[in-house]
């Protein structure tokens, strides 16, 4: 729900603050005044096209703010769209703001939540949050696509349609697989023989998971053999010493010698004991080593064939690994990955004749589900159309004639329907678009070629009517509703549009005072002069006396006998909606309720 808008020099508009009622809002105001232009702010902020030449003469640039809360149902939506773009890091945000700012060098940002983004994700935001009905390019009445979604939300087919989704979802990509099998049967071969080749390389390797970083560690040893035995030599002599009388006692006996010494010592002395110990420890930790040393003095040898053998096994690693991985364990998966690719290929035709039973299986089941529903849209569309042509008659629309029209599309890789095969996507077999004739004796034509400002509005307030249930945008907002129709009408008018108010926010932009009457929120829009520049500002009429007056003007004067009039029409709203229950979504029910 629009719940407030900010707008600065904007065309004719220097400073505008306006809060929102969650029911029926009026604008009313003399030709001129600025009412279309505060339409045209929200729709620049929901991603509608920017023109320079809205700036304000003088001003650097023009900037319009909207704050949104957000309601069900089609806050789920919106939620995860804020989501996905990394727009809100709230687990349940509970509003959204809305800034378009247009510069007079022509430049133009939007931001959401203070986040900069693209006019694309702004319209996307937009088009969830506002619909915009009267001469809008904003309009998703004019968008066939939108039509189908209206359809089968109405008809409560979306259920269907997800489980057919799921059919084509699968189907593409087993044709992807098909077609990858169909590529140029040489292109195949050659990487056929290529993944032969890898596998049978790697394969004749019989690598061994850590085997390079074994075979560089005994290949430091072969290499360092001279080095290691002189040194593990010399710490034998140091610890064992030799058989030379001249030589010094070795440090495993000299150790051995002090450990008995201090263990007499710590018989005289018992504060002595723990060093006792220590050097006990120290003398066996010594023979320990001693041995160690020796043994590994003894068993290093050289061998050159060995060596030899490593460096080439170590060469034969490394060019696997600048071919296939970075390491054993990388070379082993993609030749088992080689393995399984080259077994694909060696059984293609085999799999191809399974592949292609599966997708004509899969055809057959879009098939069957498309056919049905596509009957339950035959069905639905023409009560649709029927009840929507009831509610044109009530305004003024009496002669012109709606329709749901389906039509089918035959193709040769369709689904199977009957004996037939149709194009298809994961909506059905059904391209639907409401249709329209304005004027006795004129044919059904789409409604963006037929139906003007005034028309479209009031078309779109009976969709809105009969299709409640199944609209998921909350803010609904109409300009030039009452085009061409008279004060008797405008009366009706204002009660379906009231009507509409407990499931959506409506806004309205009248001439009419018998529509005006029936506003929650009442907004009165005049142009001032300040400082010889002129300026729209606003009122909101919040008592009845300012209400009678502006109803009054409405009806072309301003005497005593007019504001009775006015007064008369309010009295007659208010009575009309204490006796009129107000249009509410019934999910289980393909008819609007009332409350």
């Amino acid at each position: 729900m629009l719940e407030e808008l900010r707008i600065r020099n904007f065309a004719i508009i220097e400073t505008l603050e306006l809060e929102f009622d969650k029911g029926l809002n009026v604008i009313t105001g003399e030709t001129g005044a600025g009412k279309s232009i505060i339409v045209d702010a929200v729709e620049l902020i929901l991603g509608g096209k920017a023109d320079v030449s809205m700036v304000r003469a003088g001003a650097d640039k023009a900037t319009i703010e909207g704050v949104f809360s957000l309601e069900m149902p089609s806050k789920l939506n919106l939620v995860e769209l804020l989501k996905r773009e990394e727009l809100s890091d709230e687990a349940d945000p509970q509003f959204v703001t809305l800034v378009r700012e247009l510069r007079s060098n022509g430049r133009s940002t939007a931001r959401v939540n203070g986040i900069a983004i693209s006019q694309e994700v702004l319209r996307s935001l937009g088009d969830l949050l506002v619909d915009i009905h009267g001469q809008s390019e904003h309009l998703t009445l004019f968008n066939p696509p939108h039509h189908l979604d209206l359809l089968d939300r109405y008809a409560d087919l979306m259920e269907m349609r997800e489980a057919l989704r799921t059919v084509t979802t699968h189907l593409t990509e087993t044709r992807r697989e098909i077609h990858g099998l169909l590529e140029d049967e040489a292109a195949v071969q050659r990487r056929a023989e290529m993944l032969r080749h890898a596998v049978e390389e790697i394969d004749a390797a019989e690598l061994l998971p850590t085997e390079d970083e074994d075979l560089k560690k005994e290949r430091n040893r072969f290499a360092n053999s001279e080095q290691l035995a002189k040194l593990s030599a010399e710490a034998g002599v140091l610890l064992n010493g030799t058989d030379d009388a001249r030589m010094q006692i070795s440090a495993v006996d000299a150790l051995a010698r002090i450990s008995v010494l201090i263990e007499k010592l710590a018989a005289l002395d018992p504060a002595l004991s723990e060093l006792a110990t220590q050097a006990e420890n120290l003398s066996e930790l010594a023979q320990d080593l001693a041995g160690e040393i020796t043994d590994y003095a003894e068993n290093i040898e050289y061998d050159p064939e060995r060596l030899n053998e490593i460096e080439e096994r170590l060469e034969l690693i490394a060019s696997l690994r600048r071919k296939y991985g970075a390491s054993i364990s990388a070379i082993l998966a993609y030749g088992e990955k080689a393995r399984k690719d080259l077994d694909a290929i060696e059984n293609s035709e085999e799999r191809l004749t399974e592949l292609r039973a599966k997708e004509t299986e899969m055809l057959m089941q879009i098939g069957a589900i498309s056919a049905d529903i596509s009957k339950v849209r035959k069905s639905i569309g023409e009560q649709l159309s029927k009840r929507v042509v009831t509610e044109l008659k009530d305004l003024r629309m009496e002669r012109t004639q709606f329709e749901v029209r389906l039509e089918h599309t035959e193709s040769p890789d369709g689904c199977f329907v009957g004996d037939k095969r149709y194009k298809f996507d994961y909506t059905g077999i059904d391209h639907v678009e409401f249709m329209m004739s304005a004027n006795p004796g004129e044919p059904l034509r789409p409604l963006a070629k037929v139906a003007s400002g005034g028309e479209a509005a009031r078309i779109m307030l009976s969709l809105k009517r009969v299709l409640t249930q199944a609209d998921h945008t909350h803010t609904l907002i109409f300009d030039e509703v009452d085009q061409g129709i008279g004060g008797r009408v405008g009366s009706v008018v204002g009660e379906k549009l009231w009507e509409l108010t407990n499931g959506h926010q409506v806004l309205v932009v009248t001439h009419l005072p018998q529509l005006a009457g029936y506003a929650d929120k009442h907004f009165h829009v005049r142009k001032k002069v300040v400082k010889d520049r002129t300026a729209t500002e606003v009122l909101a009429l919040d008592d009845d006396a300012a209400r009678v007056r502006e109803l009054a003007e409405m009806l072309g004067a301003t005497g005593e006998g007019s504001k009775q009039s006015a007064q008369e029409i309010l009295d007659e709203a208010r009575t009309k909606k204490a006796q009129t229950p107000r249009l509410m979504t019934d999910t289980s029910s393909k008819q609007p309720k009332l409350l």
